[in-house]
């Protein structure tokens, strides 16, 4: 409890002393606060000119500002579902929303590393506290630019503790409903893990979906309303982060692997070594589609029991990260690994030392520090060199963080997959796991 407790001190601490001296200090919280003000205004939130009169008017602009944090904050993608959740903020004004935005996302941020703490640490309580507290002061530059990924996976991972101490039920199917209206592509697999595995997760999690639809559909009405042509806008505006050099780009031409908030999903490792986006698109999604088919047939097939549910999300978790759009402040998510592997390391033996070096590995890669230090150590080093070992060296040096996530979801799903279909009691399988791996 020291060590998270310290985790949590460093991670506020650095945090807010970030938010004082850098000039993109909550720059991720302006992407969503101001579209939301723009529908309030009854603009169109998905039209950047509606949007950046808005932000014109708030006079926050920056005289220094760059081309591309305009485009940043004034280009918006989110599905129309994440109104639900900013809007609440943006009715306050920047100045009182902007606080609130900072308290909820560290203050849940924190609350969920307890949560989990409190899943890990029956096992074994310093080695969860030690992860999770590292976590969480790796979490400082989540904080600094207030991007939305630190209440969507605190909100998930508090669902995820609800459901599975089954107390305060009706909070956590809440928390998982809003954590999937503002980034369904984070929590979706989650949700869908507790929608296969057995009655009273399925009832969890389409009393989920219930809440879900209900809460969504003012806004979408809204956003039909007021913006006929949403998709094909926001679809535009996702397009321009997508193209050559842009900061979405997952080719070797983009900005992944060269800023603290990198691309994690596996197309940009793959793009290094073939840089034809429908040759590394179609690697990615049978690689992934391959894993998800595996994990859904070992979810379907096995009783559900507490023991079994780590395991199953510490498999679905980083393979969640993979197939489509996610950058390193969604990994956070990763926190939900940590009661499987202090599962298995409780129980000793090569595969516990084995699940403590890769769940810890992804949890240090994925991390601020070393992303700050891999940045600085490889900023000359960024475009391969037309040969195998120079592209697989890049990939190492400058795109760690999706193979080692690939690593993790490959690991886990393999113990989860080899589970025998029927198990006596929740304790014993960590001793089946060791037995039948064995």
């Amino acid at each position: 409890m020291v060590l998270l407790l310290l985790g949590a001190a460093i991670f506020l601490l650095v945090g807010l002393a970030l938010k004082r001296i850098s000039p993109i200090s909550s720059g991720d919280f302006k992407v969503v606060y101001y579209p939301a003000r723009c529908l309030l205004q009854h603009g169109d939130p998905y039209l950047q000119g509606d949007v950046e009169r808005v932000y014109q008017a708030e006079g926050r602009e920056l005289p220094s500002e760059s081309a591309l944090n305009r485009q940043v904050m004034t280009q918006y993608f989110y599905p129309p579902t994440a109104f639900v959740v900013t809007l609440p903020f943006a009715l306050l004004g920047y100045g009182p929303g902007h606080v609130l935005w900072m308290i909820v996302s560290a203050g849940s941020l924190v609350l969920a590393a307890f949560l989990m703490f409190d899943l890990a640490a029956e096992f074994s309580p310093l080695f969860s506290g030690a992860l999770l507290g590292f976590l969480l002061m790796n979490s400082f530059w989540l904080f600094m630019i207030g991007n939305s990924a630190a209440i969507v996976v605190s909100l998930c991972a508090i669902a995820v503790w609800c459901f599975l101490k089954e107390r305060f039920v009706y909070a956590g199917i809440l928390c998982l409903a809003l954590s999937l209206a503002l980034k369904p592509h984070d929590s979706g697999l989650v949700w869908l893990f507790f929608l296969l595995a057995g009655r009273i997760c399925r009832k969890r999690a389409l009393q989920t979906l219930l809440v879900l639809a209900v809460l969504c559909l003012p806004p979408m009405l809204w956003i039909t309303h007021v913006a006929p042509h949403w998709i094909q806008e926001a679809h535009a505006n996702m397009l321009a982060f997508t193209g050559p050099g842009a900061i979405t780009d997952p080719a070797a031409t983009g900005m992944a692997g060269r800023n603290m908030d990198s691309l994690v999903q596996l197309q940009s490792a793959v793009s290094i070594l073939w840089q034809n986006p429908r040759v590394y698109n179609s690697i990615t999604y049978a690689i992934c589609g391959a894993l998800l088919l595996v994990w859904i047939f070992a979810t379907m097939r096995l009783r559900p029991c507490p023991a079994k549910t780590r395991l199953a999300l510490a498999a679905v978790v980083p393979l969640s990260m993979l197939p489509i759009y996610h950058l390193q402040h969604d990994a956070k998510l990763l926190m939900l690994t940590v009661p499987a592997c202090a599962m298995l390391w409780a129980e000793g033996g090569r595969v516990g030392r084995l699940a403590v070096f890769v769940t810890a590995a992804g949890v240090v890669i994925n991390g601020d520090i070393f992303s700050f230090i891999r940045i600085m150590l490889t900023r000359h080093f960024l475009v391969p060199q037309p040969n195998l070992p120079s592209q697989i060296l890049t990939v190492v040096l400058t795109r760690p963080a999706p193979l080692i996530l690939l690593i993790m979801s490959v690991f886990y799903l393999w113990l989860y997959a080899r589970l025998p279909v029927a198990v006596a009691a929740p304790c014993s399988l960590p001793e089946k796991i060791n037995a039948h791996t064995s």
